[in-house]
C-alpha cells in the first residue's frame, strides 16, 4: 500500500470535509488578479466524486474565467465580419433583429448550461453530462457522439481565429498600402505564425494566462469605445428608420420572412463559444459557482457589446458598394467602412489594430480550451494516441493537446493554397456541430428535468462520494418554474438555429456559394456512427471513473 499517497487523499478530504460550511465561492477576491492559491480541497473533492483525479493548477478565479470566455466569445469585434453576409441578404433591419433573437436564444442555452456546470464542472462538458443524463442503453454512444462534435467544433474555433488574425493583417496591410497583393501563402504563413504564438502563451504556467486573461478583460472593454467613439463621432447617420425598419430579399427567396430566417444564424453566431470557460472548470476556483456565474456575466456584457457595435456599424455606412468591393482586397468589409467613417487611413488603421489584438487574444484564449476538450476526451480514451495526449509537463500543461491544435491549424490552413472556399467549407462545420452538442445536453437535462431526476442541493452533497451516481442539483439553479421553461425554450433556439445554419445565403446558389456545411456535419457524423458500432464501442466506455 502506498501509504503517502493515501494519506494525501484523507487529508484533503479531511479538510474539505471540515471547511463544508466556509464556502469560498465569492465571485471577487484578491486572487482573482494575484493568481490565487494552486489547489482548492473542496474543488479537488467534487472532481474526486465524479471519477476524474485533481491533475490541473487551479489558477483562475472569477475575473479571469470572465476575461477568458469575453475574449473567446469576442462579441463586438466579431460582429463587424459576420454582420456583412446577412446585410447584404436582408439589410440592416435584419442584422439588428437577428441580433436580438441569436442574443435571447444564447442566453437561454449559456443558463441551462450554467445549471449543468454547477452539477458537474469538469473540462469533459457536455459529453460528461451527456453520459450522467442519457439512458444506459445509449448513454456511452450519446457520449461519444458529443464528445467528436464538440472536439472538431473547438479545433475549427482554432483553426478559424487563427485564420482571421493572418486576413485581418492583410487587410490593414492593404488598407495602409493597396499595393500589396494578399497572396495566399502569406495567408498561410501569417496563420502559422499566430498558432506558433498561441502555444508560446498557452505552454508558459496557468497563472501566468489567468493574469492574461484578466488583462485581456480591461483590453475588451476599453478597446471597444476606443474603435466606437471616433466611428460614430466622425461618420455621417443613417436614418433611424433605414437602420430598424429596412429589409431586403437579395437572396432570391420565395419571401422576405424566409430571407430573414436563413440570415439569422450568421449573426446568430457571434455569441457562440461561450462554454470555452466550462472546458476550463477544472483549472477554475469554485468552480460550481464561479463557471456559471462567469458563463451568465459573459453572455450580458458581450450582447450589450455587440448590439451597441451593430447599431452603430449599421449608422455608419456611407457607401455599401465600395464595402462589398473592399471584401475582394481586404477580406473584411469593415475596414472600409473604417476609412470612410474618420476619413483617415492612419486613423482606420489604428482602429482595426485594436480588432487585430483583441483577435489574437482570442487565438490564444481559444487554443487553451480547445486543447482541455481534447486532452479531456483523450482521458476517457476516446482519441487515438490517448496516451500520449494525456501527458501534461511539469507545469500541469496539456502541452502534447496544446500542440496538437497547432498541428491541427498547420496542416489544414494549408487548404487556403488550393481554394479559400474549400476551407471555409470545412470550418462551416463549426456551428452545426457546437449546436449539436448543446441540443444534446439540454434536451437530456429537461428529460431528466421532468421526470425528476434531479435531487435538490444539499450543501456538502457535492463532496460526499457515497451519491457519486445520483444527480443533484449544484449550487446555481434557477429557480423553478422558470427553469423548465428556459430549458425548454434552449432546447427550441438550438433546433431553430441548428435546423437554419444548413441553409444558403441565396436561392439557386452557384458551387461556390453553397453552404457545405450540411455535407461536412452529415460526414463527421456518419463517420462518428460508423467508427463507433465498429470500434469504438469496445474500448469508450464514457467518462473513466479515475478515482
Amino acid at each position: 500500500m502506498d501509504l503517502t499517497a493515501t494519506s494525501k487523499d484523507s487529508i484533503e478530504l479531511q479538510v474539505a470535509s471540515r471547511n463544508t460550511q466556509n464556502n469560498a465561492d465569492t465571485l471577487f477576491s484578491i486572487s482573482d488578479f494575484s493568481g490565487g492559491n494552486y489547489h482548492s480541497s473542496r474543488d479537488d473533492t467534487t472532481l474526486r466524486r465524479l471519477g476524474k483525479r485533481p491533475l490541473l493548477n487551479r489558477s483562475f478565479g472569477f475575473m479571469s474565467s470572465l476575461g477568458l470566455s469575453c475574449t473567446v466569445l469576442l462579441s463586438w469585434e466579431g460582429i463587424l465580419v459576420t454582420s456583412m453576409p446577412t446585410f447584404l441578404s436582408t439589410g440592416p433591419g435584419g442584422v439588428v433583429w437577428a441580433f436580438l433573437i441569436g442574443w435571447v436564444g444564447i442566453t437561454s442555452v449559456y443558463a441551462s448550461v450554467a445549471e449543468l456546470a454547477s452539477v458537474a464542472p469538469t473540462a469533459g462538458g457536455q459529453y460528461h453530462w451527456v453520459a450522467m443524463m442519457a439512458p444506459d442503453s445509449c448513454a456511452n454512444f450519446l457520449s461519444y457522439l458529443t464528445a467528436w462534435l464538440t472536439t472538431l467544433a473547438w479545433q475549427a474555433i482554432a483553426i478559424t481565429t487563427s485564420y482571421s488574425v493572418a486576413t485581418i493583417i492583410q487587410g490593414i496591410v492593404v488598407l495602409a498600402e493597396p499595393s500589396y497583393v494578399a497572396l495566399p501563402w502569406h495567408t498561410v504563413l501569417i496563420t502559422w505564425a499566430a498558432a506558433v504564438f498561441s502555444v508560446l502563451v498557452n505552454s508558459t504556467t496557468g497563472r501566468v494566462l489567468a493574469k492574461f486573461e484578466g488583462v485581456v478583460l480591461i483590453l475588451h472593454l476599453t478597446g471597444f469605445f476606443g474603435v466606437l467613439v471616433p466611428l460614430v463621432y466622425f461618420a455621417p447617420h443613417n436614418a433611424p428608420s433605414e437602420v430598424f425598419t429596412t429589409f431586403t430579399n437579395n437572396g432570391g427567396w420565395s419571401t422576405q420572412g424566409l430571407a430573414f430566417l436563413v440570415g439569422v444564424p450568421t449573426v446568430a453566431s457571434t455569441m457562440t463559444g461561450a462554454d470555452c470557460v466550462v472546458h476550463m472548470s477544472e483549472e477554475v476556483r469554485s468552480a460550481n459557482i464561479v463557471v456559471p456565474h462567469a458563463l451568465l456575466y459573459t453572455i450580458f456584457i458581450n450582447g450589450a457589446l455587440g448590439f451597441a457595435m451593430v447599431i452603430a456599424l449599421l449608422f455608419c455606412i456611407s457607401d455599401v458598394s465600395a464595402a462589398v468591393a473592399a471584401a475582394d482586397t481586404m477580406f473584411y468589409p469593415f475596414l472600409q467602412i473604417f476609412e470612410s467613417a474618420v476619413n483617415s487611413t492612419t486613423g482606420a488603421c489604428l482602429m482595426a489594430g485594436v480588432v487585430l489584438v483583441l483577435s489574437t487574444a482570442s487565438c490564444i484564449s481559444t487554443y487553451a480550451s480547445a486543447s482541455r476538450m481534447m486532452w479531456s476526451f483523450a482521458r476517457d480514451k476516446g482519441l487515438p494516441f490517448d496516451g500520449h495526449l494525456v501527458k501534461l509537463n511539469r507545469n500541469t500543461l496539456p502541452v502534447y493537446t496544446i500542440m496538437t491544435t497547432m498541428a491541427t491549424t498547420v496542416l489544414v490552413s494549408l487548404i487556403v493554397l488550393g481554394s479559400s472556399v474549400v476551407l471555409s467549407a470545412l470550418l462551416s462545420l463549426l456551428l452545426a456541430a457546437i449546436y449539436s452538442s448543446y441540443l444534446l445536453a439540454c434536451g437530456l437535462l429537461l428529460y431528466r428535468r421532468v421526470t425528476g431526476a434531479f435531487h435538490p442541493y444539499v450543501p456538502g452533497i457535492d463532496e460526499d462520494p457515497i451519491h457519486s451516481g445520483q444527480l443533484y442539483w449544484g449550487p446555481w439553479k434557477l429557480p423553478e418554474p422558470f427553469g423548465t421553461i428556459n430549458n425548454a425554450f434552449a432546447c427550441v433556439y438550438t433546433a431553430f438555429v441548428l435546423f437554419w445554419s444548413f441553409w444558403p445565403e441565396a436561392n439557386n446558389p452557384s458551387p461556390a456559394e453553397l453552404n457545405w456545411s450540411v455535407v461536412v456535419y452529415g460526414s463527421v457524423l456518419v463517420f462518428s456512427i460508423v467508427w463507433y458500432v465498429v470500434r469504438a464501442r469496445h474500448y469508450f466506455k464514457g467518462p473513466i471513473k479515475e478515482v
